[in-house]
């Protein structure tokens, strides 16, 4: 007999290689119609498999979140063979889960296109309404390999080979057809339901291999009732309304081309809200931080020395003198190799390094809004959220071991500030500890770790509920464990922003002291801080949360002045100019054009502030004034309208310091 001990802590006996299913039934009728999987010690299996030892069992319906995964995987085998009874002669490779969905990369001499999607769609329902089982076999190597070349399915007896020689070989069939899956599933097809819909297309190379075959990548989303689908959908649709790359276009503020794959082409307006950023962030750091500037390049051997030329060289540009790329054996050209900086945390180690510093000039605070470039695939490159060169707003604190957990805690409370002022009022902050591959001790990963979950527990403590915290499990830096903070948006996505991180490692490596109270060398604890992280990434985020309607303290431009008849051109240039006396972004438009005309195109480019002056206005020297977004129209004198535009324009960092005084 075993022992299985389920969620509320009650545990029954079973006969050994009982199965889920036998479990859920011995609980309930009710509970066996409902149940699609188990979890047996916090493990996804399926119901069919035997129970074999003591363990706390969970039975999974299709209710519970777990089940998402589950009908995703299920529905991407249904694709499939929905693909291969359609388009005889078509292989299938891979199909995993993803975020929100699923997608399967399939072999064809034509590529399939949405046009196809319908008819699969079609098909994939009538396999789902014939309700076939999911069973899964055990094959050898060889039977799996002679079955899949049988049938010319040459990428799966590639998989085969792939699969290490202690692993089983699992295969899952639903009526007739069959794959070769690690599984789990549900018990049949008919528990998938109808809540599913075909997304896009792609281009793939098989085993992400530039030098292999094109594969066609079909992607497909799939929730548990069509209420969810269709919430999911909505969300789509507003993103796509949202795209900081089309609100970019529309708002005459950058643009991408491929001469410059990944980098930003700054238009003006993009490059004054661009600067109101970095304004904002730079009085956030006055008397707290020094800014300094480290260089764009540096030799290897310092990177070497770092340990970022060992752990992240991929993700770095390195760069030669065009005479010794053009020269490469001749020994009277420098032929050093340099790095274009992916950070800036050793240039700061070295601007520390640089004079003696003594335990009464700790913390030291260094900033910078530093120009880095990383290395990222093209096909990763997404606008302003993914690029290769960016601007972080950097910053990093050397400090005692003594001083970091209130150090880390002040980080803390600088963040929320910031998120705050840009309307973030959700935040979660996760630490995230040792990963596999990491330089330094356990002892001092152990001290780190426990450090980080003091501060942890006091800013759930001391956020009174705003900030939720968890723990991101091995997804800490390779040199030390770090805090994430992500942030909700205006339509529930989740965006992982600032981090804070805990470095004992760069300053042993680059042998960085100062001199302690004993008149002894003592190594300093660094920490790693950016807030936004990326700036052009914070920007593009800020853009879609605020669906290109941006506070009017960073808009690009502020107000425009539209005029309906040309009798009204001179007040509005007189408008225009006593605007930007108060220091707002201001312009006319003064086009021989219906104001309904001007007012719709302003629109279009998300100006917040339109003041519209006809001859009513010229005599009472005042305004109308139209919001964006807005259908009211409100009327003030030009000097009220003045004064209330420059009050709103006042970041939010200067209001509560005019509010203090």
């Amino acid at each position: 007999m075993i022992s299985l001990t389920f969620p509320d802590g009650n545990a029954r006996r079973f006969e050994a290689g009982v199965s889920g299913a036998e479990v859920a039934a011995a609980i309930a009728k009710s509970l066996a119609k409902k149940a699609v999987a188990m979890k047996l010690d916090g493990e996804l299996l399926d119901l069919a498999d035997a129970i074999d030892a003591d363990a706390t069992i969970e039975i999974v319906t299709r209710e519970d979140a777990d089940a998402l995964e589950l009908i995703r995987h299920d529905c991407a085998h249904v694709m499939a063979e929905a693909v291969q009874e359609l388009f005889p002669g078509t292989q299938v490779t891979i199909g995993p889960v993803i975020e929100n969905g699923f997608y399967y990369d399939f072999h064809r001499n034509e590529p399939f296109s949405p046009e196809d999607f319908p008819a699969i769609e079609k098909k994939m329902r009538e396999i789902i309404g014939r309700d076939r089982a999911f069973t899964k076999e055990i094959w050898s190597r060889d039977e799996t390999k002679q079955v899949f070349a049988g049938k010319g399915e040459n990428f799966k007896v590639e998989l085969v080979d792939a699969i290490a020689e202690d692993q089983t070989i699992r295969i899952y069939k639903q009526g007739d057809w069959f794959d070769l899956c690690r599984g789990p599933h549900m018990p049949s097809t008919g528990k998938i339901g109808g809540a599913f819909k075909l997304m896009k297309v792609a281009g793939a190379y098989w085993r992400g291999d530039s030098n292999k075959p094109m594969l066609t990548r079909i992607y497909g989303t799939a929730w548990r009732n069509d209420k969810e689908l269709n919430a999911y959908l909505h969300a789509l649709e507003e993103a796509q309304k949202r795209d900081h790359r089309r609100l970019g276009r529309e708002m005459d503020l950058f643009h991408f081309q491929e001469e410059g794959p990944g980098v930003v082409f700054w238009h003006a307006k993009g490059w004054r809200m661009f600067q109101a950023l970095v304004s904002y962030m730079r009085r956030q750091l006055e008397g707290v931080y020094e800014e300094v500037n480290g260089p764009q390049i540096l030799d290897k051997s310092l990177w070497e020395t770092s340990g970022h030329w060992g752990w992240y060289n991929e993700n770095m540009f390195a760069v030669k003198s065009a005479e010794a790329l053009i020269k490469p054996d001749d020994e009277s050209v420098d032929q050093r190799v340099f790095a274009i900086k992916p950070m800036n945390c050793p240039g700061h180690v070295q601007i520390f390094k640089h004079g003696l510093k003594s335990y009464r000039d700790l913390p030291v605070r260094y900033a910078e809004f530093g120009a880095v470039h990383r290395y990222e695939p093209s096909g990763a490159l997404h606008g302003l959220l993914r690029v290769r060169g960016f601007t972080q707003d950097d910053a990093h604190v050397f400090c005692t071991e003594d001083q970091l957990e209130a150090e880390c805690l002040r980080i803390n409370d600088l963040m929320m500030s910031v998120y705050r002022d840009f309307g973030f009022e959700e935040v979660v902050v996760k630490l995230a500890t040792r990963p596999e591959k990491r330089v330094g001790t356990d002892p001092m990963w152990d001290h780190a770790e426990d450090i980080l979950r003091r501060v942890l527990e006091k800013i759930a403590t001391e956020s009174d509920g705003r900030i939720t915290t968890g723990i991101n499990e091995g997804e800490g830096t390779f040199y030390g464990p770090k805090f994430e903070y992500t942030l909700r948006d205006a339509i529930g996505r989740e965006w992982q922003m600032g981090t804070t991180q805990v470095d004992f490692n760069l300053p042993e490596r680059f042998n960085a002291f100062y001199i302690d109270s004993d008149s002894e060398k003592c190594q300093p604890v660094m920490i790693h801080r950016a807030i936004c992280g990326s700036m052009e990434r914070f920007l593009g985020i800020l853009i879609e949360n605020c669906s290109g309607h941006m506070p009017l303290w960073i808009a690009p431009l502020q107000v425009v002045v539209a005029t309906i008849t040309s009798d009204a051109d001179d007040y509005a240039v007189e408008v225009r100019d006593a605007l930007r006396r108060a220091g707002l972004l201001a312009d006319v438009d003064l086009r021989n054009e219906k104001i309904n005309y001007k007012v719709r195109e302003h629109s279009v480019s998300k100006v917040p502030v339109i003041l519209v002056a006809g001859n009513r206005e010229v005599e009472n020297r005042s305004v109308n004034i139209r919001r964006l977004g807005s259908r009211e129209q409100k009327v003030l004198s030009l000097d009220e309208a003045v004064a209330a535009l420059k009050e709103e324009a006042l970041p939010p960092d200067l209001k509560r310091e005019a509010a203090h005084h």
